[in-house]
């Protein structure tokens, strides 16, 4: 796959115009969305995402659309995760509805810009050395596992590490306990101090590293192209924010989420083994040589990928049938 500088430089710069459209459109005067309007920008950011897959078959081929809409798929059910800890976070230090979106726009930019940094040394290393696969792969297992066991106390393990980088803030810099409307630095007896706007902006960015240290060892278990890697994760970031207010209220029902996360990161962790395996060059692995083992098809991660996703999905929804959504989920 061949992508020129112009390419890369065109493909950025839409993006880019979509967060700041966004901002500007949605953001810049604080409001809760609607249930309505939540609906209708999801849509239409899933809409470009799939749009940008057609996109992608036409110009490089089925094989390279298929690993973009495996990625896509997988980085947003990973995205979807994330927003259980964006809601720990709000609760935590009691963002106010109207000034969330704010919050999640600047929270899902630098996220992006933390991910592209981790997609070119991912790249930079893949290109330069083919064994990384094995780390990769033995990570995302490890994570996996970590994953499963931490399921369903996800809620005590964010606070305690939210706790102690916000320990670390009040330690270096002045802060106050008051909102200042939505801004993040106010001025306290004619000292500037730190809001709980910017501690909140604060954890969001510390859970953001977290999550790309995930993120793209298994988008890269899909694809090697560095440029699929990156538009994947921008569009399966691109309306964020909007699902966020569209599904919140869903997000507690969703019990068997993580385990499924789990299963798809241990098998795209599979999937990294057998793939280093093949390409093998380690001296004290069959003597240097490629091991014949069988590769996982993008087609069939796609698949797996899928069912995964809808069976955890229905498999909660049925275990908390009846469960009412939290009253300040949702805006109607």
């Amino acid at each position: 796959m061949d992508i020129s500088g112009s390419v890369w430089f065109i493909t950025c710069a839409v993006i880019l115009g979509l967060f700041v459209f966004d901002f500007f459109a949605h953001v810049r005067v604080p409001h809760e969305p609607t249930f309505k309007e939540s609906a209708i920008w999801s849509s239409v950011y899933i809409g470009l995402a799939i749009a940008f897959g057609f996109v992608v078959w036409w110009l490089w081929g089925g094989t390279f659309a298929g690993e973009y809409f495996a990625g896509y798929v997988t980085e947003k059910a990973l995205s979807v995760d994330n927003l259980f800890v964006f809601t720990i976070i709000m609760a935590t230090f009691a963002v106010p509805r109207q000034f969330q979106q704010k919050l999640l726009l600047i929270g899902i930019v630098l996220a992006l810009v933390m991910r592209a940094g981790f997609i070119a040394i991912g790249a930079a290393a893949i290109s330069t050395f083919s064994w990384v696969f094995y780390l990769f792969g033995l990570f995302l297992v490890l994570t996996a596992i970590k994953l499963a066991k931490e399921a369903g106390h996800e809620k005590e393990v964010e606070e305690k590490r939210d706790s102690r980088i916000i320990a670390l803030v009040r330690r270096l810099v002045p802060t106050t306990e008051d909102y200042d409307g939505d801004k993040f630095l106010t001025k306290v007896d004619g000292s500037r101090a730190v809001t709980p706007m910017l501690l909140a902006l604060i954890a969001i960015g510390f859970t953001d590293v977290l999550f790309a240290l995930d993120s793209i060892p298994a988008i890269y278990g899909l694809t090697e192209q560095p440029y699929i890697v990156f538009t994947a994760n921008a569009f399966a970031l691109m309306g964020l924010r909007q699902l966020y207010f569209l599904i919140g209220g869903l997000l507690d029902r969703l019990v068997y989420l993580s385990y499924g996360l789990a299963l798809i990161l241990a098998f795209i962790g599979v999937k990294l083994v057998l793939h280093a395996l093949h390409e093998n060059t380690l001296p004290f692995i069959n003597g240097g040589e490629h091991v014949m083992v069988p590769e996982i098809s993008t087609g069939m991660s796609i698949s797996v990928i899928g069912v995964v996703l809808l069976v955890t999905t229905l498999a909660s929804l049925i275990k908390t049938r009846g469960r009412t959504s939290t009253p300040d989920s949702v805006s109607d």
